[in-house]
């Protein structure tokens, strides 16, 4: 069975960038999100293996979105998503329990790698 993916980004061009990017990978990306608002409630319905999550979105930043991920589930594995210059929200990041950091622009190899190290643990 494919792990399952859900990713979160305010830009659609880099929602379809990590599809591709996962599906050619194997995962099952079974949902996406556009706002940290609309990924803590797919986050709730789909309890996804994975979730990669953008840092700055409206609504709700990546990292309060993160935050009630991980107090729904402790065990989440998140990926967030930052673009470079972003030190000190991924500082946060990590203190709020993110497992990894993929900057963008997206290197499709880095992607999968580090997917692959989250999703075994």
């Amino acid at each position: 069975m494919a792990t399952t993916v859900m990713i979160v980004d305010d830009s659609l061009f880099m929602r379809k960038m990590l599809r591709d990017i996962l599906s050619e990978e194997g995962y099952e990306v079974i949902a996406e999100a556009s706002d940290g608002d609309e990924a803590v409630a797919k986050y709730r319905e789909c309890r996804p293996d994975l979730v990669t999550l953008d840092i700055v979105m409206p609504n709700k930043t990546g990292i309060e979105a993160l935050q009630i991920i991980m107090a729904l589930n402790p065990q989440a594995r998140v990926v967030m998503c930052s673009a470079i210059g972003q030190e000190s929200m991924t500082e946060a990041a990590a203190k709020a329990g993110a497992k990894a950091f993929i900057l963008k622009p997206f290197n499709p190899e880095l992607v999968a790698r580090t997917l692959k190290e989250v999703a075994e643990g």
